[in-house]
């Protein structure tokens, strides 16, 4: 399944009052689980052939991602939010220099980092013109939709 096709469901179930959402296409099969939480998605992608039932994670993940959540506020500017799924990268290389470094000055367009998804490298860009405040992910860490990425001050 492509990803703006996920995208698209994620962001139905999110908008609506719909709690789940399971969808086959071909031998993929996605579940859509929406919980109380604000991050309350939970998404999986299994081949048909191999029917499972997943549980949301356990509420133990929770408590680790809140203290995450109030570093957030303290330090004022511009949050750049992944747009989509996939392994965050501060070079176009291994070796390379890293797009931006804190305290960078960014113009808008500038490119921040690349998010490889399903094999695909995509170049994520500056929103707003100002400094690099914060890299709120290390390089090569996985990313979920909507994850902090930069702020921008």
């Amino acid at each position: 399944m492509d990803l703006r096709k996920l995208k698209t469901l994620i962001d139905l179930v999110a908008e609506s009052d719909i709690a789940e959402l399971e969808v086959t296409e071909g031998e993929s099969k996605v579940r859509i689980v929406k919980s109380g939480g604000p991050q309350g998605q939970v998404v999986m992608m299994q081949p048909q052939s191999a029917p499972q039932q997943f549980a949301p994670a356990p509420a133990a993940a929770a408590p680790a991602a809140a203290p995450a959540a109030p570093a957030a506020p303290e330090t004022k500017g511009h949050v750049v939010k992944s747009p989509m799924v996939g392994s965050f990268y501060r070079a176009s290389a291994p070796g390379a220099p890293s797009f931006v470094e804190v305290g960078s000055t960014v113009k808008e367009g500038d490119t921040l980092c690349i998010i490889e998804a399903m094999k695909l490298l995509n170049e994520i860009d500056a929103e707003v013109s100002g400094v690099v405040k914060e890299i709120l992910v290390e390089n090569g860490q996985p990313v979920e939709f909507g994850q902090p990425l930069f702020i921008i001050g």
